[in-house]
């Protein structure tokens, strides 16, 4: 009676488990709070400047070749949303009309794009090549901020391969004042004169902010992931959206590269030696030999598909060793002392 009491029950939390799975997966696709995407948005008119309704916009990225279409409202407006952060082309179409096609349309992250289309008459088979730059100013978005992309990221200098000291590099953006805590040697950033514990660090679109423990080591994140892994990140310091929440100063919203039908990758090996270095005045005037120093900070990252336009892959491995020892130049003096027989007893 027991095994069969315990076998239902077993059952029953088997069945309860996967229903909430189901949920869970079935509501991912209505969270279109997505901070670390941006958007392409638009309208199609004809030469004349009339809004057309009915035109299919499709949208593909060029790096994996995933589409997703849509179709222009009474307005002649269309909106593509979340659109994850890449290059992408988009092809609009409508009968009585050329094909027009526009390239190299990039998206970064929390980006509203704007593209347009005027749509010349003539057959669908003719195919009109646009091509577009990017916008000198952001009408869609009143935030101040800046993306950091990955080649600025790769390219500038960096001591300890730690991308958060490149938020400095945004307007209003400046080094803390130094704490018992150690921030300002980990990266941490002032923004409009606000604390860096304002700060809101954002990976992935996931909250990366440290808790107190990890407050009181010295940083204001979680998780640092490698260099060669960032994709872009922006640092925002005013006017930014409510979804972005908590943060009375700035946002810092990084992404991680993901993989394409391109195999892409790096490896990479820092390394910092004793036998490098020169002594300094202390050791050469004692005579004393030199600190031991060896650290290396390695790792690779690598990306490409599975299933080429269907499943991709990216991963990055980043490891650091340190061994450093510390020269003790310090002189003991030595004081004669006495030694003393007990008294005899008598």
């Amino acid at each position: 009676m027991k095994s069969t009491t315990v076998r239902v029950w077993a059952g029953r939390l088997l069945v309860a488990t996967v229903a909430c799975l189901a949920l869970v997966l079935l509501g991912a696709g209505s969270a279109f709070a997505q901070v670390d995407t941006g958007s392409i948005l638009g309208t199609v008119s004809d030469t004349s400047g009339g809004r057309i309704n009915g035109a299919t916009v499709t949208l593909t990225n060029e790096g994996t070749n995933a589409a997703v279409s849509s179709t222009t409202g009474d307005d002649g407006g269309y909106k593509f949303t979340p659109v994850r952060i890449g290059t992408y082309k988009i092809t609009v179409t409508q009968q009585g009309f050329t094909t027009t096609t526009s390239h190299g349309i990039v998206v970064n992250v929390g980006e509203n794009v704007v593209a347009n289309f005027s749509l010349k008459p003539g057959a669908v088979s003719e195919t009109v090549e646009v091509t577009t730059s990017a916008p000198v100013l952001q009408s869609q978005d009143a935030s101040v901020g800046q993306v950091i992309d990955s080649k600025s990221v790769n390219d500038l200098p960096l001591n300890g391969r730690n991308f958060t000291f490149l938020a400095q590099l945004s307007a209003g953006v400046n080094t803390p004042q130094a704490d018992t805590r150690g921030n300002a040697s980990t990266g941490a950033f002032s923004a409009n004169g606000s604390r860096p514990a304002q700060n809101n660090y954002l990976l992935d679109g996931i909250d990366n902010n440290s808790d107190t423990v990890d407050f009181l080591n010295g940083t204001n994140f979680v998780v640092l992931p490698p260099v060669d892994a960032i994709e872009e990140f922006k640092v925002q310091t005013s006017g930014f959206s409510a979804e972005y929440g908590r943060s009375g100063a700035a946002v810092l919203n990084a992404t991680i590269k993901s993989g394409t039908n391109e195999f892409h990758g790096a490896a990479w090996e820092f390394f910092r030696n004793d036998k490098l270095d020169a002594a300094d005045y202390f050791e050469n005037a004692g005579g004393v030999p030199k600190g031991a120093l060896r650290q290396n900070q390695f790792g690779v990252a690598a990306g490409g598909p599975v299933i080429k336009n269907k499943i991709f892959i990216f991963g990055d491995y980043e490891g650091f060793r340190r061994v450093q020892g510390t020269v003790l130049n310090v002189q003991f003096r030595q004081e004669p002392y006495l030694i003393r027989r007990p008294r005899e007893k008598l």
